[in-house]
């Protein structure tokens, strides 16, 4: 029988040859994942990638179709109740109840999970560190959508869980509540909670996470440290200024061209097949004078492009 308290030797999520369909569409193919406690862990992928689907499954929200999930050892469907009081879920949809105050919906969230009057310093700790307060008495419904994802973010952490999703907390807000969540959350995640992000913002999961799972088309195409991850991208980016705007390219270079803008030429040149000194002599023996030259390695959304072929940029269906 389940006690509702979290097996100390278990990983915060695990997940074992998930499957889900829907209709045609087969959102996860047997996904295997393993998310360590204390984790700062990205999960991104393309629009249909399956990361909303995996997350709805976690939080008890969507049944499986095969495989297994938990939460700190607590199965996602023998063990709802303890599986769901130990995670905490900050959704991508605006989802809020019209009818009730910050303050209210808050508590009301705390006794869901159980928590009477005591949970109601936390509450106003959490308003405080969200910066609500002085909107707490304000009905939702009148709430910005800035302020209405800082309440979901409240909401997520009112039952204190060990771990906290975060699907897209940033879409579509300003820098300053970025700056704000970001802040509150790396505290939370210094403090020993697992967070678990997805996002299409690729330069914060850079930022952020310590190792990064992709999801493509329902399945795991890559899991690995960050650094790993960005240490296979085959290519490096060299951006030269010429002295006067070509009026052509030898057709070496135009084979390296990724963009160019007057002078200016970004190419992209194979780690281990073509050298900085190899692409100088091809420029200087076609006549080039050169201004200016900068090289640039890889970040997280050029192996993200490598991996997937496709840049996600909005919310997605499953």
């Amino acid at each position: 029988m389940s006690t509702g308290h979290a097996d100390e030797t278990a990983l915060a999520l695990e997940v074992c040859g998930l499957r889900k369909r829907y209709d045609e569409v087969e959102a996860l193919r047997g996904v295997d994942l393993q998310v360590s406690r204390g984790e700062f862990f990205g999960l991104l992928g393309p629009n249909g990638a399956g990361k909303s689907t995996l997350i709805s499954i976690l939080a008890g929200l969507v049944r499986p179709a095969g495989g297994t999930a938990s939460v700190l050892g607590h199965d996602v469907i023998r063990h709802y109740r303890d599986a769901r009081r130990n995670l905490g879920v900050v959704p991508q949809e605006l989802v809020y109840d019209p009818f009730f105050s910050v303050r209210e919906i808050l508590r009301l969230q705390a006794g869901y999970f159980g928590f009477g009057r005591q949970a109601w310093p936390w509450v106003d700790e959490l308003l405080e560190r969200l910066e609500l307060t002085g909107k707490a008495d304000t009905n939702m419904q009148k709430l910005s959508g800035g302020m209405k994802r800082r309440v979901l973010i409240a909401m997520a952490l009112v039952h204190r869980p060990p771990v906290l999703v975060l699907d897209e907390p940033t879409a579509g807000v300003d820098v300053e509540l970025r700056k704000i969540l970001w802040r509150f959350v790396s505290e939370l995640h210094s403090q020993g909670h697992t967070i678990v992000l997805t996002t299409h913002y690729l330069e914060e999961a850079e930022a952020l996470c310590d190792r990064i799972a992709i999801l493509n088309h329902g399945e795991l195409v890559a899991v690995d440290s960050k650094q790993s991850l960005l240490g296979r991208h085959p290519y490096r980016y060299c951006r030269v200024t010429l002295a006067e705007t070509p009026a052509e390219l030898p057709l070496a270079v135009r084979e390296l061209l990724v963009d160019s803008n007057d002078a200016t030429l970004t190419l992209r040149l194979h780690k281990r097949e073509q050298s900085i000194g190899e692409l100088l002599l091809l420029l200087t023996d076609a006549g080039f004078r050169i201004d200016d030259l900068s090289i640039s390695e890889p970040n997280l959304e050029d192996v993200f492009l490598e991996i997937t072929g496709i840049a996600g940029t909005e919310g997605e269906t499953h």
